[in-house]
């Protein structure tokens, strides 16, 4: 793949060319639909005429990537990609947007490019999980165990989503190979424009993945999914193992009567999911998600309004420009998901995160919404009679 792409070439490689100004890209934007004065039919227009101001505009980094346009434009216009391909430009010509959390997570993935680092990263293991350093089915863990530090003021806990994947496996008969030195996937940089230290996250990762002989990578992040199973097979070839998200693995041993659960470990709740960009949008998995949330004893489970191709973004992405219209986007998605049901179900620890930082409003001016959140996986180990 090429990163140095001429204006040009972008208009070509992602058919913004074909864009007859409909705006329905706008009608259909969660940002715009919070913020008037942003509109992706605009950004198009003034790239296709040859504004380069654009690259200097904080609206090039606002945009949440998530899809929708895609899913409305009538004339095939690969939006996501339109952006994507514009910031690695922006970036080379020394332009960035507004980093969340003073650039933390960012210099975090920019030290894992270092192919000499050497990390500790698998002491959240209990000794009772087994695991494996080679074997056929490899378990990516992606940067749990970073969220879990950086993010431990607002109470969330994204580890427990990389233990009850190890207590599912486990369960099944199945050690996982866990790597010692895994690195991020890289998807945040590749987002954000920084195509150089992704492609670096992305071939230290590939040789890792070899040397286990894993023939199958299972993911619990859609973002890792999304970037193993697409973008490294984009910019470095096509890879000789398989990737697939764990609800796809257990929603097929379920339909396959190789995974069941104990009405013993019932799990009483009115549920409703959130649909996460990558792994729906981007990546069409939408019924297996459902499948086991029907299998597990308890759940009484309904529908979000805004659901699978419709479903609204979590309001953030690549942990970049996350401001007011973010909030809102969150706030909204909140009031929408404590009116259909009392948990809140994700498939993604980024949209658990965004949603729990927007719960916890710390100037005491914000909307009060009580709301449980969990991740599908973590209510699986539940189901199983695992509580971690």
């Amino acid at each position: 793949m090429n990163d140095n792409l001429s204006i040009k070439e972008i208009i070509e490689e992602t058919k913004a060319y074909n864009c007859m100004q409909c705006a329905k890209c706008t009608s259909i934007c969660p940002i715009s639909r919070v913020d008037e004065r942003f509109s992706p039919r605009l950004i198009a227009e003034k790239v296709l005429l040859g504004f380069d101001e654009v690259f200097k505009e904080k609206e090039l980094w606002t945009c949440l990537t998530c899809a929708a346009c895609n899913e409305k434009c009538p004339s095939g216009v690969d939006y996501t990609r339109f952006i994507r391909e514009l910031r690695a430009r922006a970036q080379k010509m020394g332009e960035m947007g507004t980093c969340a959390h003073g650039g933390a997570i960012q210099s975090i993935m920019r030290t894992m490019s270092n192919p000499n680092l050497s990390q500790n990263r698998l002491q959240w293991l209990s000794k009772d999980m087994k695991i494996a350093s080679k074997g056929k089915i490899l378990y990516f863990v992606g940067c749990l165990p970073y969220f879990d530090i950086i993010f431990e003021d607002i109470g969330v806990n994204p580890l427990k989503i990389a233990r009850s994947a190890i207590r599912i496996f486990n369960h099944l008969g199945i050690e996982p190979v866990l790597m010692k030195d895994e690195r991020c996937c890289g998807h945040d940089l590749l987002w954000s424009g920084d195509v150089e230290n992704f492609e670096k996250l992305a071939k230290i990762n590939i040789e890792l993945i070899k040397e286990t002989g894993a023939e199958l990578v299972i993911t619990t992040c859609p973002e890792c999914y999304r970037t193993l199973k697409l973008d490294y097979s984009e910019y470095l070839g096509e890879q000789d193992f398989e990737i697939i998200h764990l609800s796809e693995f257990l929603s097929d041993l379920i339909e396959k009567g190789e995974l069941e659960f104990d009405k013993a470990y019932q799990l009483d709740s009115n549920v409703t999911y959130q649909d996460p960009c990558r792994l729906g949008r981007h990546l069409g998995v939408y019924d297996q998600p459902r499948k086991i949330i029907d299998k597990i004893p308890g759940m009484r489970f309904s529908e979000l309004e805004s659901n699978r191709e419709g479903s609204v973004c979590c309001g953030s992405s690549c942990w970049i420009n996350c401001g007011q219209s973010s909030k809102e986007i969150q706030i909204e998605k909140l009031r929408e998901a404590k009116s259909t049901a009392d948990l809140l179900i994700t498939a993604c620890p980024k949209c658990q995160i965004h949603l729990k930082c927007a719960m916890v409003d710390k100037t005491g001016k914000g909307p009060k919404i009580d709301l449980e959140i969990e991740d599908l996986t973590v209510l699986t180990a539940r189901a199983l009679g695992y509580l971690i």
